[in-house]
């Protein structure tokens, strides 16, 4: 009866609280490697992070999360769900 009551309450913490511990942190698309970008993105993998980070490299930084949908792959619908985790903090004007 132990047993299981522990059980329980082990499974119920760690379903409480795994959003918590897989929840991505924000990037600075301005500075971050293509891999940093991959992993804290939704919807971007390798191929366009490496777009994200070339057309950085030709561009100049971003200055506006919008200017995301300039990358060839990079739609709104993607910006909008990353736009919590997106920064832009090496592009900002100061």
């Amino acid at each position: 009866m132990i047993k299981r009551l522990l059980s329980s309450m082990l499974l119920s913490s760690t379903l409480l609280f795994s959003p918590f511990s897989l929840a991505a942190e924000p990037v600075d698309i301005n500075t971050a490697t293509a891999e940093q970008i991959a992993s804290a993105l939704n919807g971007v993998g390798a191929a366009k992070a490496e777009a994200i980070v070339a057309y950085r490299e030709a561009h100049g930084p971003f200055v506006a999360v919008e200017q995301l949908t300039d990358v060839k792959g990079i739609g709104p619908a993607t910006v909008d769900k990353n736009r919590t985790l997106i920064l832009l903090e090496a592009g900002q004007a100061e």
